[in-house]
């Protein structure tokens, strides 16, 4: 078996195809065939040193959190799941390895993936819809047909964050990169805005919620959009994000941890045709360390990208 790993920190060179092998299934844990896996910014995040601290110089380390497969072993103490069932949702953060043939997971990070719902599909909504849940639902308290401006909407959580806006008929303003402009064109947005350029003087208290996926907003511009009775939200982990939410009703900050009942209430809308998340790039395994290094370079394009295995990779 073959996975995605590094032997020390550091940036796009230190990543290895290599051969594996995966430790004894634990009380608790969950074998999967992994069909297909999504990348995420803390990806590389991490491979670059980012929580070190915490993960510790064990090496080699894998890499890779979400993912969608199917359940080939199970741990004694496992319920609910069994080997063949078809499944989505994340790896340990403390143990990555979903860009990789086959992954260990634990019952409390996957849920049942429905026939409806494509493994590609799939693999792309662990991370950015329960982020984007968190952070309108949870941290922004948004309601049906309030205003919402989502900055560094091209993204996957920016994605996310729109298409969870419009299941709630909210009103919706996106900020994004020169590149990405044509292609909200037609996607029904109130307004599209350039954020190369200073924000309109008359967006002054506008708005419900502000969230800032992409971590461009000063505080001072969050204030200047958000309404007196509005929420700025932040999932960006600075010290002056997390000071602020704790002294201000105003600005709230919101990690995205995952949660199955949220991800299952993505996965719903996604099987009822009310939550796509844009696929930009599709590769094989081979070819993922090229494209994660040109991701981590910021080359990057609206929506996610994704990595298939075997014949399902050959098909694209």
């Amino acid at each position: 078996m073959q996975r995605i790993q590094y032997h020390r920190y550091g940036g796009p060179d230190v990543m290895r195809l290599e051969a594996y092998e995966l430790p004894a299934l634990g009380r608790q844990d969950i074998r999967v065939r992994v069909k297909a896996a999504s990348i995420n910014p803390l990806d590389w995040k991490l491979s670059q040193g980012f929580m070190k601290l915490m993960m510790g110089r064990r090496f080699p380390r894998a890499m890779g959190m979400d993912f969608a497969g199917v359940v080939e072993a199970i741990g004694p103490g496992v319920t609910g799941f069994a080997p063949g069932d078809d499944v989505l949702g994340q790896v340990p953060m403390m143990k990555p390895g979903a860009f990789a043939e086959t992954a260990i997971t634990t019952q409390d990070l996957i849920i049942h993936k429905p026939a409806a719902l494509s493994f590609t599909a799939a693999a792309t909504l662990p991370t950015v819809g329960v982020t984007a849940w968190r952070a309108l639902i949870d941290g922004g308290k948004l309601k049906p047909r309030q205003s919402v401006f989502i900055n560094g909407a091209s993204g996957g959580v920016g994605q996310a964050a729109i298409a969870i806006a419009k299941t709630l008929g909210a009103v919706i303003t996106v900020r994004v990169g020169p590149s990405s402009l044509a292609s909200f064109a037609d996607m029904g947005m109130a307004r599209v805005l350039d954020y190369t350029q200073a924000l309109p003087e008359n967006l002054k208290g506008t708005f419900d919620v502000v969230f800032d996926c992409h971590g461009g907003l000063t505080s001072a511009e969050e204030d200047f959009l958000t309404k007196r009775s509005g929420i700025a939200v932040d999932i960006d982990p600075t010290f002056g994000n997390l000071a602020r939410s704790l002294i201000s009703s105003r600005h709230s900050f919101v990690r995205g941890v995952l949660s199955t009942s949220i991800l299952q209430k993505i996965v719903d809308l996604a099987t009822a045709g009310q939550f796509t998340i844009p696929i930009n790039r599709i590769v094989s395994l081979s070819e993922a360390i090229p494209l994660i290094s040109d991701l981590e370079a910021g080359n990057r394009l609206p929506g996610k990208s994704v990595i298939l295995w075997g014949d399902d990779a050959a098909r694209y």
